[in-house]
């Protein structure tokens, strides 16, 4: 009995190719990709991830292993179409950061910071809260499943072997960073309206008691109302976060 054992090859660099593209898009993934999250977590996820898409589309790489050249340009091709898609949904998650960081100024807790986990740095402490937050509720709402519909059309967007068109991939991302900041500066939205009118409100009492020491009562004050109005507006906060961050998966997956 004879085993043909010649596709072995070709599989593996299939396999090694739909890996890159995969783990790279694992690795940048917000939730998943973060160094707080255990590597094997991580390469188990990556690895099952290449074993159910590589079936569907091992016929997509067309692959000559008598030149190295061209195989690791394809590599580098795959590890940038990853980055994109991993770099997205990171993107898209930082919208929270730019709300948290206005509502942070807003209520007088600009000075509070801790470590984030969705960005593994510094971060103001109301952020590091929402974009946990938001996080728990793309899981919650199997909204990741989205994120591997979209690593699925990825393969009819940018398919293997052609060069990715640098200007609108340029274009994705400049679009996905105005999105983020625009819908959290729409989520900040009623924390300016009160610090507006909470800071008019100081104004007019120190000039009408200016022996009082208004800072000493505003900061405790502004902190107490601020919070109290985060805790009224925080679920329709998330849920036009959702619903943002649903509409950006959704365009990363055409045909679904």
């Amino acid at each position: 009995m004879k085993i043909d054992i010649s596709l072995l090859p070709m599989l593996a660099a299939a396999f090694m190719l739909t890996f890159a593209r995969v783990g790279t898009m694992v690795m940048m993934m917000p939730g998943i990709g973060e160094m707080n999250m255990p590597a094997r977590v991580r390469l188990t996820i990556a690895l099952m991830l290449t074993a159910i898409l590589l079936p569907a589309h091992q016929a997509a790489y067309t692959i000559t292993l008598t030149a190295l050249g061209p195989v690791i340009m394809m590599l580098v091709q795959e590890i940038v179409i990853g980055a994109v898609l991993g770099l997205t949904a990171r993107l898209a998650i930082s919208g929270l950061q730019v709300a948290g960081s206005v509502i942070a100024q807003q209520l007088g807790l600009g000075f509070v910071t801790a470590v984030d986990p969705t960005q593994n740095q510094q971060g103001l402490l109301v952020g590091n809260f929402l974009a946990v937050l938001g996080v728990t509720l793309i899981f919650a709402t199997d909204m990741h499943h989205m994120v591997i519909a979209a690593l699925n059309d990825s393969y009819y967007i940018f398919a293997p072997g052609e060069v990715p068109i640098v200007g609108d991939i340029a274009k994705h991302i400049t679009m996905v960073i105005a999105g983020s900041f625009k819908i959290g500066i729409q989520l900040s939205a009623p924390f300016l309206v009160f610090g507006l009118l909470f800071n008019l409100g100081l104004g007019v009492l120190s000039r009408l008691m200016p022996q009082m020491q208004v800072f000493f009562i505003g900061l405790p004050l502004s902190i107490l109302l601020g919070l109290s109005l985060l805790l009224v507006v925080i679920g329709a906060m998330m849920g036009t976060f959702t619903g943002y961050v649903e509409g950006v998966l959704q365009d990363m997956a055409p045909r679904h």
